[in-house]
């Protein structure tokens, strides 16, 4: 399942240069598929839709550093455990139980993001 950021974040932005998928925004800041990946052109979300990788996105939160679920592995392939709860001072990365995956599926989206 992707991680997620909780309302007790504190923006400290420990997490954000943690993530080997850059998964997490600053609360407010567009997202784009192709920030941090080798994603381009059509790309298909998890909810089915298709965007273009370099198409920004309307932030998840505003008020708070976010993840965005297509892009989170849970640092599969990557490390042991996801990193952003690993530096979070405040314990506020926390599983998204609303995005429930495999690990295959996981090192699955890995691999589409970085060829």
């Amino acid at each position: 399942m992707a991680i997620k950021i909780t309302d007790e974040c504190i923006n400290c932005g420990a997490c954000e240069p943690e993530c080997p998928n850059n998964a997490i925004y600053e609360g407010g800041v567009e997202w784009k598929m192709a920030d941090g990946t080798n994603v381009n052109g059509a790309y298909v979300l998890m909810n089915g839709a298709t965007t273009d990788a370099s198409s920004p996105h309307d932030p998840v939160a505003i008020d708070v550093y976010y993840i965005v679920p297509d892009k989170c592995t849970e640092c599969q392939g990557f490390h042991e455990e996801p990193q952003c709860a690993a530096v979070c001072p405040v314990d506020c990365c926390v599983p998204d139980e609303m995005y429930v995956e495999t690990v295959e599926a996981l090192l699955e989206k890995k691999e589409k993001m970085h060829i």
